[in-house]
């Protein structure tokens, strides 16, 4: 930026270790957070993107992987980019 002297750190830890949550719990604990931002029950959420209440729940606690299709739906409806709900 123009004017700032600022240069990173070099001792920082990424975000998402500082989270303690595994690559794999991440999408889930993202979908469930921007559930809650948006003050949308699993039921509501169901109901906006025609995906089962039962398989959000299943997202949401890392037993069911929420795939690209789902990612789409679920970043519309949760106003956000889909590809944060996806493994890396």
């Amino acid at each position: 930026m123009k004017g700032f002297d600022f240069e990173p750190a070099r001792d920082a830890t990424p975000w998402r270790d500082v989270l303690g949550y595994t690559n794999e719990e991440m999408p889930g604990v993202l979908l469930s957070g921007a559930r809650y931002r948006e003050g949308l029950t699993q039921a509501q959420l169901a109901e906006k993107t025609g995906i089962s209440r039962r398989h959000i729940s299943e997202m949401e606690n890392g037993k069911l992987p929420i795939g690209k299709k789902n990612a789409r739906l679920l970043g519309e409806a949760l106003h956000m980019e889909p590809r944060l709900l996806l493994r890396v």
